[in-house]
């Protein structure tokens, strides 16, 4: 796992998804260091020098594949102070800086893996789909929800990859608007009544979760009161 480095980056895409959710691409000075898939980066906004004192800087996932090297994805929901400035101040040529890789919220399971996604915690997920190839074996079950239809950012990638994956299966889930059939989305929040019943070995299977605190914590709880054992769940903690 490479050394956490600092590089200075432009902004070169904004994506305004609505709902104050953002996605923003940036091009590094250099090729970015190597990374795993569900690792993250610290992001300041402030101008920094090198050798000065790291400004504020909040953490986010990459959710660009690491192969490439040329530029970093991320998207974020406006929440705090921090992405309030982000939404206020990040125009495209922005100067941002990143310093990564950080994080060990890796799949590396051998065991069937079922990853849960509530909102923009999808990006902590998106370098290791876009990964998955026609021989993979294992067993991978995606469960992702948003608040609306327009908010499944990276349904367009699961799709993609449920046609190529035969051992890949997604089921997407929001709590307003309306539901189309033909979508395969369905309405209210995640929860592991829905989940479990879906899992054909699920106290033999690994569980990743990410999304909001409250979200991680019910999911948890709730996971461990039906005999999944601590050891089997995984939980992007800063999320």
């Amino acid at each position: 796992m490479g050394m956490p480095q600092k590089i200075r980056c432009e902004v070169v895409r904004i994506i305004n998804h609505g709902g104050n959710v953002y996605s923003l691409k940036i091009k590094p000075e250099r090729p970015t260091p190597h990374f795993q898939p569900g690792q993250f980066m610290h992001l300041a906004v402030d101008p920094y020098e090198p050798g000065d004192f790291w400004p504020e800087s909040r953490v986010f996932s990459i959710a660009s594949s690491p192969t490439k090297r040329d530029h970093l994805d991320i998207t974020y929901s406006v929440v705090g102070s921090f992405t309030t400035k982000m939404e206020q101040k990040i125009q495209i040529g922005s100067e941002v800086w990143a310093k990564f890789p950080y994080g060990d919220f890796i799949i590396q399971s051998k065991s069937d893996v079922v990853l849960i996604a509530g909102g923009t915690g999808i990006t902590a997920f998106t370098a290791f789909l876009e990964r998955l190839n026609p021989d993979q074996e294992q067993s991978v079950s995606l469960f992702y929800g948003a608040r609306n239809q327009e908010l499944l950012i990276f349904k367009p990638l699961v799709e993609r990859k449920l046609e190529e994956v035969k051992t890949l299966s997604a089921w997407y889930f929001i709590e307003e608007g309306e539901l189309d059939e033909k979508e395969r989305v369905l309405s209210g929040r995640l929860s592991v009544q829905f989940i479990l019943p879906k899992i054909i070995h699920p106290l033999n299977s690994d569980f990743y979760l990410s999304g909001p605190p409250a979200m991680l914590k019910k999911l948890s709880l709730d996971l461990k009161s039906q005999a999944i054992m601590p050891e089997h769940i995984k939980i992007d903690a800063w999320a």
